[in-house]
Protein backbone atom coordinates (compact mmCIF):
# COMPACT_ATOMS: atom_id res chain seq x y z
CA UNK A 1 0.00 0.00 0.00
CA UNK A 2 1.40 3.40 -0.99
CA UNK A 3 1.62 6.23 1.51
CA UNK A 4 2.34 9.96 1.40
CA UNK A 5 2.35 11.96 -1.81
CA UNK A 6 2.61 8.89 -4.10
CA UNK A 7 -0.77 7.64 -2.93
CA UNK A 8 -3.60 9.12 -5.00
CA UNK A 9 -6.04 9.32 -2.08
CA UNK A 10 -3.42 10.94 0.15
CA UNK A 11 -2.49 13.40 -2.60
CA UNK A 12 -6.11 14.38 -3.04
CA UNK A 13 -6.42 14.84 0.70
CA UNK A 14 -3.32 17.06 0.78
CA UNK A 15 -4.69 19.28 -1.98
CA UNK A 16 -8.00 19.60 -0.15
CA UNK A 17 -6.14 20.60 3.01
CA UNK A 18 -4.16 23.14 0.97
CA UNK A 19 -7.27 24.71 -0.54
CA UNK A 20 -8.97 25.05 2.85
CA UNK A 21 -5.88 26.16 4.75
CA UNK A 22 -6.67 29.85 4.75
CA UNK A 23 -10.09 29.45 6.37
CA UNK A 24 -10.03 26.35 8.60
CA UNK A 25 -8.18 26.01 11.89
CA UNK A 26 -8.43 22.24 11.43
CA UNK A 27 -5.44 22.53 9.10
CA UNK A 28 -3.10 22.38 12.08
CA UNK A 29 -4.42 19.04 13.23
CA UNK A 30 -4.47 17.60 9.71
CA UNK A 31 -0.88 18.57 9.01
CA UNK A 32 0.26 17.12 12.31
CA UNK A 33 -1.44 13.82 11.44
CA UNK A 34 0.52 13.60 8.17
CA UNK A 35 3.86 14.64 9.65
CA UNK A 36 5.23 11.08 9.96
CA UNK A 37 4.04 10.11 6.47
CA UNK A 38 5.51 13.08 4.62
CA UNK A 39 7.71 15.53 6.54
CA UNK A 40 8.55 17.39 3.30
CA UNK A 41 4.90 18.33 2.95
CA UNK A 42 4.96 19.84 6.43
CA UNK A 43 8.07 21.86 5.56
CA UNK A 44 6.51 23.10 2.33
CA UNK A 45 3.32 24.17 4.02
CA UNK A 46 4.96 25.45 7.21
CA UNK A 47 3.75 28.98 6.53
CA UNK A 48 0.15 27.75 6.89
CA UNK A 49 0.41 26.91 10.60
CA UNK A 50 -1.48 29.41 12.69
CA UNK A 51 -0.19 31.06 15.79
CA UNK A 52 -2.57 29.23 18.13
CA UNK A 53 -2.50 31.72 20.95
CA UNK A 54 -3.06 34.75 18.71
CA UNK A 55 -6.13 36.77 19.63
CA UNK A 56 -8.01 36.81 16.32
CA UNK A 57 -10.15 39.73 17.38
CA UNK A 58 -7.08 41.96 17.43
CA UNK A 59 -6.49 41.55 13.68
CA UNK A 60 -8.39 43.44 10.95
CA UNK A 61 -11.05 41.55 9.04
CA UNK A 62 -9.53 38.94 6.75
CA UNK A 63 -6.09 39.21 8.35
CA UNK A 64 -4.33 36.08 9.62
CA UNK A 65 -1.02 35.93 11.41
CA UNK A 66 0.85 33.16 9.61
CA UNK A 67 4.63 32.81 9.85
CA UNK A 68 6.32 33.92 6.65
CA UNK A 69 9.22 31.46 6.66
CA UNK A 70 10.04 29.83 9.95
CA UNK A 71 7.67 29.09 12.84
CA UNK A 72 10.33 29.64 15.51
CA UNK A 73 11.25 33.05 14.09
CA UNK A 74 7.61 34.00 13.86
CA UNK A 75 6.89 33.04 17.47
CA UNK A 76 9.90 35.12 18.57
CA UNK A 77 8.76 38.07 16.44
CA UNK A 78 11.94 38.11 14.35
CA UNK A 79 12.79 37.82 10.66
CA UNK A 80 16.02 36.45 9.25
CA UNK A 81 17.69 35.68 5.93
CA UNK A 82 20.38 33.18 5.00
CA UNK A 83 23.82 34.46 4.09
CA UNK A 84 23.82 32.06 1.13
CA UNK A 85 20.83 33.98 -0.24
CA UNK A 86 22.77 37.25 0.05
CA UNK A 87 25.72 35.68 -1.79
CA UNK A 88 23.44 34.58 -4.60
CA UNK A 89 21.55 37.88 -4.84
CA UNK A 90 24.65 40.10 -4.72
CA UNK A 91 26.65 37.76 -6.99
CA UNK A 92 29.49 37.46 -4.51
CA UNK A 93 32.47 35.14 -4.94
CA UNK A 94 33.07 32.80 -2.01
CA UNK A 95 36.82 32.58 -1.38
CA UNK A 96 36.33 30.06 1.46
CA UNK A 97 34.35 27.19 -0.13
CA UNK A 98 35.17 24.93 2.84
CA UNK A 99 33.11 27.17 5.15
CA UNK A 100 29.40 26.24 5.17
CA UNK A 101 27.27 29.37 4.63
CA UNK A 102 23.88 27.62 4.74
CA UNK A 103 23.72 27.80 8.54
CA UNK A 104 24.65 31.49 8.83
CA UNK A 105 21.69 33.88 9.29
CA UNK A 106 21.41 37.65 9.21
CA UNK A 107 18.91 39.38 11.50
CA UNK A 108 19.44 43.11 10.89
CA UNK A 109 19.57 45.08 7.62
CA UNK A 110 22.81 46.90 8.44
CA UNK A 111 26.46 46.63 7.44
CA UNK A 112 29.72 47.79 9.02
CA UNK A 113 33.08 48.99 7.72
CA UNK A 114 35.46 47.92 10.54
CA UNK A 115 37.89 50.83 10.30
CA UNK A 116 37.99 51.46 14.07
CA UNK A 117 38.07 47.74 14.84
CA UNK A 118 41.17 47.31 12.68
CA UNK A 119 42.91 49.82 14.94
CA UNK A 120 41.96 47.74 17.98
CA UNK A 121 38.86 49.60 19.20
CA UNK A 122 36.05 47.07 19.75
CA UNK A 123 33.75 48.96 22.14
CA UNK A 124 30.16 49.01 20.81
CA UNK A 125 31.20 46.72 17.94
CA UNK A 126 28.21 45.36 15.99
CA UNK A 127 29.57 41.91 15.20
CA UNK A 128 26.20 40.64 13.89
CA UNK A 129 26.45 42.82 10.75
CA UNK A 130 28.08 42.09 7.41
CA UNK A 131 31.67 43.41 7.66
CA UNK A 132 32.98 45.21 4.55
CA UNK A 133 36.56 45.94 3.55
CA UNK A 134 36.95 48.82 1.08
CA UNK A 135 39.89 50.75 -0.30
CA UNK A 136 40.45 52.68 2.93
CA UNK A 137 40.57 49.60 5.18
CA UNK A 138 42.62 47.62 2.66
CA UNK A 139 45.17 50.45 2.30
CA UNK A 140 45.48 50.81 6.06
CA UNK A 141 46.08 47.08 6.52
CA UNK A 142 48.65 47.10 3.72
CA UNK A 143 50.59 49.82 5.55
CA UNK A 144 51.05 47.54 8.60
CA UNK A 145 53.75 44.99 9.09
CA UNK A 146 52.89 41.39 8.24
CA UNK A 147 52.71 40.43 11.93
CA UNK A 148 50.45 43.35 12.88
CA UNK A 149 48.23 42.78 9.85
CA UNK A 150 47.80 39.12 10.77
CA UNK A 151 46.87 40.04 14.37
CA UNK A 152 44.29 42.60 13.21
CA UNK A 153 42.67 40.09 10.89
CA UNK A 154 42.73 37.43 13.62
CA UNK A 155 41.05 39.75 16.11
CA UNK A 156 38.33 40.64 13.61
CA UNK A 157 37.68 37.09 12.37
CA UNK A 158 37.55 35.71 15.91
CA UNK A 159 34.76 38.17 16.84
CA UNK A 160 32.00 35.86 15.57
CA UNK A 161 31.09 38.01 12.57
CA UNK A 162 28.75 36.57 9.88
CA UNK A 163 31.18 37.22 6.99
CA UNK A 164 33.87 39.53 5.62
CA UNK A 165 33.34 41.09 2.18
CA UNK A 166 36.14 42.56 0.08
CA UNK A 167 34.78 45.13 -2.40
CA UNK A 168 36.32 46.53 -5.60
CA UNK A 169 37.65 43.05 -6.43
CA UNK A 170 40.33 43.39 -3.73
CA UNK A 171 42.24 40.17 -3.05
CA UNK A 172 42.86 39.03 0.56
CA UNK A 173 46.13 37.30 1.39
CA UNK A 174 46.37 33.51 1.55
CA UNK A 175 46.97 33.69 5.31
CA UNK A 176 43.67 35.57 5.73
CA UNK A 177 41.85 32.78 3.88
CA UNK A 178 43.47 30.19 6.15
CA UNK A 179 42.57 32.21 9.23
CA UNK A 180 38.95 32.59 8.09
CA UNK A 181 38.70 28.85 7.42
CA UNK A 182 39.99 28.18 10.91
CA UNK A 183 37.33 30.40 12.51
CA UNK A 184 34.67 29.29 9.95
CA UNK A 185 34.06 32.86 8.74
CA UNK A 186 33.19 33.19 5.01
CA UNK A 187 35.44 35.51 2.99
CA UNK A 188 33.50 36.99 0.07
CA UNK A 189 34.49 39.21 -2.82
CA UNK A 190 32.50 41.75 -4.85
CA UNK A 191 33.39 43.66 -8.00
CA UNK A 192 31.14 46.55 -6.99
CA UNK A 193 32.35 49.81 -5.50
CA UNK A 194 32.13 49.85 -1.72
CA UNK A 195 29.46 52.55 -1.39
CA UNK A 196 27.33 51.06 -4.17
CA UNK A 197 27.54 47.59 -2.63
CA UNK A 198 26.62 48.90 0.82
CA UNK A 199 23.60 50.80 -0.50
CA UNK A 200 22.30 47.83 -2.47
CA UNK A 201 22.75 45.23 0.26
CA UNK A 202 21.11 47.50 2.86
CA UNK A 203 18.17 48.15 0.51
CA UNK A 204 17.72 44.46 -0.20
CA UNK A 205 18.06 43.39 3.44
CA UNK A 206 15.52 46.03 4.49
CA UNK A 207 12.96 44.33 2.27
CA UNK A 208 13.91 40.78 3.27
CA UNK A 209 13.97 41.52 7.01
CA UNK A 210 10.94 43.79 7.09
CA UNK A 211 8.10 42.87 9.50
CA UNK A 212 5.88 40.40 7.68
CA UNK A 213 2.38 38.95 7.99
CA UNK A 214 0.35 36.73 5.67
CA UNK A 215 -3.30 37.55 5.02
CA UNK A 216 -6.11 35.87 3.13
CA UNK A 217 -6.72 37.73 -0.12
CA UNK A 218 -5.65 38.34 -3.72
CA UNK A 219 -3.10 40.92 -4.88
CA UNK A 220 -3.25 42.21 -8.46
CA UNK A 221 -1.36 44.92 -10.35
CA UNK A 222 -4.05 47.00 -12.11
CA UNK A 223 -2.67 49.81 -14.29
CA UNK A 224 0.37 49.99 -11.99
CA UNK A 225 -1.77 50.24 -8.85
CA UNK A 226 -1.44 47.43 -6.31
CA UNK A 227 -4.99 46.31 -5.49
CA UNK A 228 -5.45 43.94 -2.56
CA UNK A 229 -8.82 42.15 -2.83
CA UNK A 230 -10.11 40.76 0.48
CA UNK A 231 -13.35 39.19 1.67
CA UNK A 232 -14.89 35.97 2.90
CA UNK A 233 -13.85 32.69 1.33
CA UNK A 234 -15.90 31.91 -1.79
CA UNK A 235 -17.13 35.46 -2.37
CA UNK A 236 -15.38 35.75 -5.74
CA UNK A 237 -11.88 37.15 -5.17
CA UNK A 238 -10.10 34.60 -7.38
CA UNK A 239 -12.73 34.90 -10.12
CA UNK A 240 -12.30 38.69 -10.14
CA UNK A 241 -8.53 38.25 -10.34
CA UNK A 242 -8.87 35.83 -13.25
CA UNK A 243 -11.03 38.29 -15.17
CA UNK A 244 -8.50 41.06 -14.50
CA UNK A 245 -5.73 38.82 -15.84
CA UNK A 246 -7.79 38.21 -19.00
CA UNK A 247 -8.07 41.99 -19.38
CA UNK A 248 -4.28 42.38 -19.36
CA UNK A 249 -3.49 42.99 -15.70
CA UNK A 250 -0.98 41.03 -13.63
CA UNK A 251 -1.39 38.60 -10.74
CA UNK A 252 0.96 38.83 -7.79
CA UNK A 253 -0.59 36.21 -5.52
CA UNK A 254 -3.87 34.41 -4.85
CA UNK A 255 -5.29 33.25 -1.48
CA UNK A 256 -2.20 34.04 0.61
CA UNK A 257 -0.52 37.46 0.47
CA UNK A 258 2.78 38.07 2.25
CA UNK A 259 2.83 41.72 3.34
CA UNK A 260 6.12 43.32 4.32
CA UNK A 261 6.47 46.75 5.90
CA UNK A 262 9.55 48.20 4.19
CA UNK A 263 8.92 51.72 5.51
CA UNK A 264 6.35 53.71 7.48
CA UNK A 265 4.57 54.49 4.20
CA UNK A 266 5.17 51.42 2.04
CA UNK A 267 3.77 47.89 2.17
CA UNK A 268 5.06 45.32 -0.33
CA UNK A 269 3.05 42.23 -1.22
CA UNK A 270 4.50 38.95 -2.50
CA UNK A 271 3.42 35.34 -2.94
CA UNK A 272 4.53 32.49 -0.68
CA UNK A 273 6.87 30.22 -2.64
CA UNK A 274 4.45 27.28 -2.57
CA UNK A 275 1.46 29.13 -4.06
CA UNK A 276 3.33 31.41 -6.50
CA UNK A 277 1.52 31.79 -9.88
CA UNK A 278 -1.37 29.53 -8.80
CA UNK A 279 -5.07 30.39 -8.57
CA UNK A 280 -7.69 28.15 -6.97
CA UNK A 281 -11.10 28.16 -8.70
CA UNK A 282 -13.94 26.32 -7.04
CA UNK A 283 -15.30 23.66 -9.35
CA UNK A 284 -12.17 23.79 -11.55
CA UNK A 285 -9.26 23.36 -9.17
CA UNK A 286 -5.74 24.79 -9.26
CA UNK A 287 -4.59 26.61 -12.42
CA UNK A 288 -1.10 27.91 -13.25
CA UNK A 289 -1.49 31.50 -14.43
CA UNK A 290 2.09 31.74 -15.73
CA UNK A 291 1.65 28.64 -17.89
CA UNK A 292 -1.82 29.51 -19.19
CA UNK A 293 -1.43 33.26 -19.82
CA UNK A 294 2.33 33.77 -20.08
CA UNK A 295 4.91 35.70 -18.09
CA UNK A 296 3.24 39.02 -18.91
CA UNK A 297 0.34 38.01 -16.65
CA UNK A 298 2.32 37.66 -13.41
CA UNK A 299 4.44 39.87 -11.18
CA UNK A 300 6.81 38.96 -8.35
CA UNK A 301 6.17 41.88 -5.96
CA UNK A 302 3.87 44.88 -5.80
CA UNK A 303 3.35 47.84 -3.51
CA UNK A 304 -0.10 47.73 -1.91
CA UNK A 305 -1.86 50.99 -2.78
CA UNK A 306 -5.51 50.19 -2.04
CA UNK A 307 -7.78 47.49 -0.63
CA UNK A 308 -11.05 46.31 -2.16
CA UNK A 309 -13.09 44.53 0.50
CA UNK A 310 -15.78 42.33 -1.08
CA UNK A 311 -18.86 41.64 1.03
CA UNK A 312 -22.39 40.34 0.55
CA UNK A 313 -24.98 42.99 -0.26
CA UNK A 314 -26.86 44.19 2.81
CA UNK A 315 -29.95 46.22 1.96
CA UNK A 316 -30.04 47.67 5.47
CA UNK A 317 -26.56 49.13 5.22
CA UNK A 318 -25.70 52.52 3.78
CA UNK A 319 -22.84 52.29 1.28
CA UNK A 320 -20.64 55.20 0.24
CA UNK A 321 -21.95 56.63 -3.04
CA UNK A 322 -19.86 59.78 -3.32
CA UNK A 323 -16.38 59.04 -2.03
CA UNK A 324 -15.78 62.46 -0.50
CA UNK A 325 -13.97 60.94 2.46
CA UNK A 326 -11.50 58.07 2.24
CA UNK A 327 -11.82 54.98 4.42
CA UNK A 328 -8.70 53.17 5.59
CA UNK A 329 -7.63 49.78 6.85
CA UNK A 330 -4.40 49.08 8.70
CA UNK A 331 -1.65 46.49 8.21
CA UNK A 332 1.51 46.46 10.34
CA UNK A 333 0.72 49.99 11.49
CA UNK A 334 0.43 51.41 7.95
CA UNK A 335 -2.88 52.81 6.74
CA UNK A 336 -4.13 51.83 3.28
CA UNK A 337 -7.14 53.24 1.39
CA UNK A 338 -10.00 50.74 1.62
CA UNK A 339 -13.27 50.47 -0.35
CA UNK A 340 -16.12 48.19 0.69
CA UNK A 341 -17.69 46.69 -2.42
CA UNK A 342 -21.11 45.04 -2.02
CA UNK A 343 -21.59 41.95 -4.19
CA UNK A 344 -24.81 41.32 -6.13
CA UNK A 345 -25.53 39.04 -9.11
CA UNK A 346 -24.64 40.71 -12.40
CA UNK A 347 -22.00 43.12 -11.07
CA UNK A 348 -18.79 43.07 -13.11
CA UNK A 349 -16.15 43.05 -10.39
CA UNK A 350 -13.20 43.34 -12.77
CA UNK A 351 -14.53 46.54 -14.36
CA UNK A 352 -15.29 48.02 -10.93
CA UNK A 353 -11.77 47.20 -9.66
CA UNK A 354 -10.28 48.77 -12.81
CA UNK A 355 -12.32 51.94 -12.31
CA UNK A 356 -11.34 52.09 -8.63
CA UNK A 357 -7.64 51.71 -9.50
CA UNK A 358 -7.74 54.46 -12.13
CA UNK A 359 -9.74 56.72 -9.80
CA UNK A 360 -7.15 56.13 -7.07
CA UNK A 361 -4.34 57.17 -9.41
CA UNK A 362 -6.32 60.23 -10.42
CA UNK A 363 -6.71 61.25 -6.77
CA UNK A 364 -2.96 60.86 -6.21
CA UNK A 365 -2.43 63.20 -9.17
CA UNK A 366 -4.63 65.83 -7.50
CA UNK A 367 -8.05 65.33 -9.10
CA UNK A 368 -11.04 64.09 -7.07
CA UNK A 369 -14.24 63.54 -9.05
CA UNK A 370 -16.43 63.64 -5.92
CA UNK A 371 -14.99 66.99 -4.87
CA UNK A 372 -15.42 68.30 -8.41
CA UNK A 373 -19.10 67.28 -8.30
CA UNK A 374 -19.50 68.98 -4.92
CA UNK A 375 -17.90 72.16 -6.33
CA UNK A 376 -20.26 72.19 -9.30
CA UNK A 377 -23.31 71.70 -7.06
CA UNK A 378 -22.17 74.56 -4.84
CA UNK A 379 -21.68 76.83 -7.87
CA UNK A 380 -25.12 75.83 -9.16
CA UNK A 381 -26.71 76.69 -5.85
CA UNK A 382 -24.96 80.05 -5.71
CA UNK A 383 -26.08 80.89 -9.26
CA UNK A 384 -29.64 79.95 -8.29
CA UNK A 385 -29.51 82.32 -5.34
CA UNK A 386 -28.25 85.13 -7.57
CA UNK A 387 -31.06 84.55 -10.06
CA UNK A 388 -33.66 84.74 -7.26
CA UNK A 389 -32.29 88.12 -6.22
Amino acid sequence: MQSGWNNRNSRSKYLQIFSLAYKCDIIIKELRKTRRQNPLLIKGFGFLLRKNKEDKSSAPAGQSHFPSENMEDFMNGTERVKLSKVIEKMQLTNLTPDVDTSGIWLHIPEVNRPALQLTGFYNQFDNDRIQIIGNVEYSYLSSLSETDRYERYMQLLSSNIPCLVFCRDLEPEAKVIELATKYKIPILKSKAATSAFMAEVIRWLNVQLAPCIVIHGVLVDVYGTGVLITGESGIGKSEAALELIKRGHRLVTDDAVEIRKVSDETLIGTAPGVTKYFIELRGIGIIDVKTLFGVESIKETQQIDMVMKLEDWNKDREYDRLGLEEEYTEYLGNKVVCHSLPIRPGRNLAVIVEAAAVNHRQKKMGYNAAKELYRRVQENLMRGDDDDE
